[in-house]
């Protein structure tokens, strides 16, 4: 009679690979929207009228199919969804990796890797953070930097006049960027896009190249305002 040669303590790895490949999934879906997210902050380089239209053009998307701001609802859902199930991934397997650690790197190769999966897992708690404030900013108008403006340009602006409200921006920026560095290339990675080393530099490099232009994408638009550009 044939025995299974699978124990049952080789069931969580498993259950990691569908813990990563949830994250790879749920991390491809913030990639596109942050680059969405870009393009829309740009557009104030075309002036507050021109940025003003674009946020009422979202409201106004899908419309008559959908009914007012339905467009948007449907991407926050879809958006809060991947929230939750890249967090939940992330801090289980997190919560694994301590468990598993019974020994510490001494090799340089291994305090890099440790470096960077500690900024990885402290930075996505920063930027977690980062995200309920912006939306209290700048979509519900809870947090009001500058002052109180009806319309989404005017808020920019008053806010981005403000050096500590640049600062902390180009901070979340600035870990928004290293997260896409390492996101992109482990979310590769998992989906099994390295099928050769070829493969690995091209996805190294498409890493680095969404990491770069997120973070001068969005760092421009504050460092404009904050300097008088946009008026």
């Amino acid at each position: 009679m044939a025995t299974s040669t699978i124990s049952a303590g080789k069931r969580p790895k498993t259950s990691s690979i569908l813990l990563k490949t949830v994250m790879a999934v749920t991390g491809l879906i913030f990639v596109g929207f942050i680059l969405a997210h870009m393009y829309g902050n740009l557009m104030i380089f075309a002036g507050t009228d021109s940025f003003n239209e674009y946020a009422h053009h979202l409201r106004e998307f899908g419309t008559p199919m959908l009914p007012e701001k339905g467009f948007l609802w449907v991407m926050r859902i879809v958006l809060l969804a991947s929230v939750v199930l890249h967090a939940a991934s992330a801090f289980m397997l997190w919560g694994r990796a301590g468990q598993a650690r019974t020994t510490r790197y001494v090799a340089r190769k291994g305090e890099w890797a440790t470096f960077v999966k500690r900024s990885m897992r402290w930075g996505g708690v920063a930027l977690l953070i980062f995200v309920v404030f912006h939306i209290l900013h700048f979509t519900t108008n809870t947090i009001q930097i500058g002052g109180d403006f009806d319309n989404p340009a005017d808020r920019l602006v008053a806010s981005f006049g403000e050096w500590w409200a640049v600062l902390l921006y180009l901070l979340a920026v600035a870990a928004l960027g290293m997260h896409l560095l390492h996101g992109i290339w482990s979310a590769g990675m998992t989906l099994g896009l390295n099928t050769s080393l070829d493969m690995a530099e091209r996805l190294r490099l498409v890493a680095i190249l969404v990491a770069v232009v997120v973070v001068v994408g969005f760092a421009l638009p504050p460092v404009a305002i904050l300097l008088g550009l946009i008026p």
